[in-house]
């Protein structure tokens, strides 16, 4: 649909970046900090490094919250360690945790900068995975236990919380992200029993905000990209949906509505993957009621019908390509878009698409918590980093999301991935994607020295005119 006049973006609107504590913090074991699932991993991808200094955010937040605040942030979306706050995952907090994240928030404050807080993005604390970590159903409790004290140390100042990032990727790629016990013996119906105690966790978690918070909003934080078919064969259109289903709305309509997505539902009844629901487990997820949606967009997805032949199901070790299910949809390449260097499609139409679809199922309001581009930067020889391709990246996703609010899509905030240069999940240090630059390499930490980069100062401009200056 063409438009003759775009609207524009709200008053208000949620400029900003994101972050996850565990790729851009370090100090992984200062100040009272307990071991993480991503701290005791066994192998990292063969040449890149661990996370243990990352972008030593920790030590050097002001100086970042101080750039963020030159950009024009009107928004920062981060996650909260839970190791950090209680080490144990369970009993005792950790005050020198409390403070960090009190002294980020106030920060952010004398900014005018908006907290958007994630309280789980992937670091199970250690001490629960050797309990059974999402399998054992004790581990619902220790992230409500956690939750209270989020609210109780930060409600205060924090009016925005995400619950729990990409649960469908921990569960439909838990080995590519390092959160995957390696020990499960039956591990895709393990993890749907997993899936199914963290929505009930997060149903519960949402509640509690609403108790105990109630001028906060909270909502989830999937990672949702709409699924194209390969063709118009009606199979691969069958495909689509189920993959669709599988694994966008499976997430969304238990986070929601408070019930399954019936043919997610149908699948799981297939492969022999139906979680134990318990007494009341149903109540619980009707209970809950989010705000907003909180979705990460980076490209599309397209499928075709799985004959059944060949190895739908191996694995890439990366969650933004598509394998497949034997019998259910099969990965396919889209011709029609070009890729980066990593192999990820480039989409910015179906950004809007997906934009359109989260709204018109659903009816709530919508942040943007990730989107972007990672590449391999270079400083220039005068010190500057040039990074067009990341401005022309940001260019199309933003006209795209523009448009889509003029469709009607009700959108409060953009905060793309990554504030800063981070640690990359797959290709470590190498693979950046922040507006600042962090002058480091694999395993050579240098003097960690924020570099802004070109994006920043097209972000800066864009942030000032409210998008009109794109």
């Amino acid at each position: 649909m063409e438009h003759k006049q775009l609207k524009n973006f709200p008053k208000g609107f949620f400029w900003g970046g994101s972050t996850s504590a565990y790729q851009v913090e370090g100090a992984w074991n200062e100040d009272g900090k307990g071991p993480s699932v991503i701290d005791m991993r066994e192998k990292y991808p063969e040449g890149t490094t661990d996370y243990k200094v990352a972008s030593d955010h920790y030590h050097r937040y002001q100086e970042d919250v101080s750039l963020m605040a030159e950009m024009g942030f009107k928004a920062y979306r981060f996650s909260i360690a839970w190791t950090r706050i209680i080490p144990a995952g369970t009993g005792e907090v950790n005050p020198k945790g409390i403070e960090f994240y009190n002294h980020l928030i106030n920060e952010l404050i004398k900014y005018d900068i908006e907290p958007i807080v994630t309280m789980y993005h992937f670091d199970l604390p250690y001490a629960l995975q050797v309990r059974g970590g999402w399998s054992n159903r004790e581990t619902i409790g220790a992230f409500v236990e956690y939750s209270k004290v989020l609210f109780e140390n930060y409600g205060d100042r924090v009016k925005y919380w995400l619950t729990i990032n990409e649960q469908n990727m921990m569960i439909m790629h838990g080995k590519a992200l390092g959160t995957l016990d390696l020990n499960l013996k039956d591990p895709d119906r393990e993890l749907y029993q997993q899936n199914h105690h963290m929505l009930v966790a997060q149903a519960k978690v949402m509640d509690i905000c609403h108790q105990l918070l109630p001028q906060s909003l909270i909502g989830p934080a999937p990672n949702i990209s709409y699924i194209y078919p390969a063709s118009s064969k009606p199979e691969d259109v069958l495909a689509a949906q189920n993959y669709n289903s599988i694994r966008n709305w499976l997430y969304l309509d238990a986070a929601v509505y408070g019930r399954y997505n019936k043919t997610a539902w149908s699948f799981l009844e297939e492969k022999g993957y139906i979680p134990l629901v318990e007494e009341g487990d149903m109540e619980i997820l009707q209970n809950a009621k989010p705000d907003f949606i909180a979705f990460n967009y980076y490209t599309s997805k397209t499928v075709e019908a799985s004959t059944g032949e060949g190895a739908d199901k191996n694995s890439t070790g990366d969650q933004e390509i598509v394998i497949g299910e034997t019998g259910v949809y099969k990965g396919h390449s889209n011709p029609n878009l070009p890729k980066n260097e990593f192999g990820w499609e480039i989409d910015p139409i179906g950004f809007r698409t997906t934009l359109r679809e989260v709204y018109d199922r659903y009816q709530l309001p919508i942040i943007i918590t990730e989107n972007g581009l990672g590449a391999y930067d270079k400083v220039n020889d005068d010190g500057s980093v040039d990074d067009p391709y990341r401005i022309a990246y940001y260019q199309k996703h933003i006209e795209q999301m523009q448009l889509a609010i003029t469709d009607g899509v009700e959108v409060f905030g953009y905060c793309p991935w990554s504030a800063i240069d981070l640690i990359s999940t797959h290709q470590g240090a190498k693979k950046r994607y922040g507006f600042i630059y962090i002058d480091r390499e694999e395993f050579d930490l240098k003097e960690l020295r924020r570099i802004p980069k070109q994006s920043f100062y097209w972000y800066k401009d864009m942030i000032r005119t409210n998008g009109e200056k794109l």
